[in-house]
């Protein structure tokens, strides 16, 4: 009897170590598709790092961008301020020469009545020379 109980006990043993053995390949198999799939995060994560790399320097120029169209907006606001500016004093000047030129065609035409007079009185006394 001690045989066959030793003969059982073989293939009992047997048996675990078959059984063993397929569940160490399933562990290897479940080990290696874990590797693949982990592989396959590593490389997915580094498409996202690079896609967020390139959107932080798209976001970068485009503050850049909106910084010189800032720029470009206060110079051209100061420019047209100074053209205004300019234009009121172009104003002022042009009014200033409408009213010195007023004056000065009432002071011609005062000129022009004191000339005729003037005219007038001289001929007067050439006229009382020639007659005495």
């Amino acid at each position: 009897m001690v045989a066959s109980e030793v003969k059982a006990l073989a293939e009992q043993t047997a048996k675990a170590t078959g059984e063993i053995s397929q569940q160490i390949q399933s562990i290897q198999e479940a080990t290696r598709q874990s590797v693949s799939t982990i592989e396959e995060i590593g490389t997915t994560i580094s498409s996202v790092n690079e896609i967020a790399t390139a959107i932080a320097a798209a976001v970068e120029q485009q503050g850049m961008a909106t910084a010189e169209i800032s720029r470009n907006i206060q110079q051209a606001a100061l420019g047209a301020q100074q053209v205004s500016v300019n234009i009121t004093g172009v104003s002022e000047a042009a009014a200033e020469t409408g009213q010195t030129a007023t004056r000065l065609l009432g002071s011609a035409d005062q000129l022009a009545q004191q000339s005729t007079a003037l005219r007038a009185q001289a001929e007067e006394l050439f006229v009382a020379i020639r007659a005495s």
